[in-house]
């Protein structure tokens, strides 16, 4: 404040400029970086929809942290208060967990059974109704794979039949 020469208050008056009717709230800056660089965060700002979802996200983020926190305090004062409860009575939930874990899995697997079962003779019902479910013409072809090679079999049996009977009566004449 030394440097600069004292000016009266007569003369810093008569060199103000005007006031406008709209106050320019703009920072200005001698440096041209630090100008550009405040232009181009205004440019950016946020408006304030943006700005409600930032504080609504903000917000419920905190709540849910605040809520995990408690979550997990509970549970581990849980543990440790309920730990000896747990060791005492194991005895009498060991079996009962075991009994009902053994329940349920031959619950849910009579249940999976009884679908597969349902849906097996519901496909069975449609393919002898003539309906063609999806599958039936492989089952078809295999049906008639398994009929030719039947065939196939019966009279190779046929033809060369008599041929090992008679080398049977060879081997064993007395038979």
């Amino acid at each position: 404040m030394a440097d600069r020469p004292h000016q009266n208050s007569a003369e810093t008056q008569n060199t103000r400029a005007p006031r406008s009717p709209q106050p320019n709230h703009s920072i200005t800056f001698s440096n041209s970086n630090t100008s550009a660089f405040l232009r181009t965060l205004k440019d950016h700002a946020p408006n304030s929809s943006q700005l409600v979802g930032l504080l609504s996200l903000l917000i419920s983020g905190s709540i849910l942290l605040l809520l995990a926190g408690l979550t997990v305090t509970a549970t581990v004062l849980g543990v440790i208060f309920f730990t000896p409860l747990i060791l005492f009575t194991s005895p009498i939930w060991f079996p009962i967990g075991a009994f009902l874990f053994v329940v349920t899995a031959a619950f849910v697997s009579l249940c999976g059974f009884g679908v597969a079962l349902v849906g097996g003779l519901s496909w069975i019902y449609r393919y002898f109704r003539g309906m063609h479910p999806p599958g039936s013409d492989r089952f078809d072809y295999a049906r008639s794979r398994i009929y030719d090679t039947a065939s196939h079999v019966k009279d190779y049996a046929t033809q060369y039949g008599g041929y090992l009977q008679s080398k049977v009566k060879d081997a064993a004449p007395g038979a």
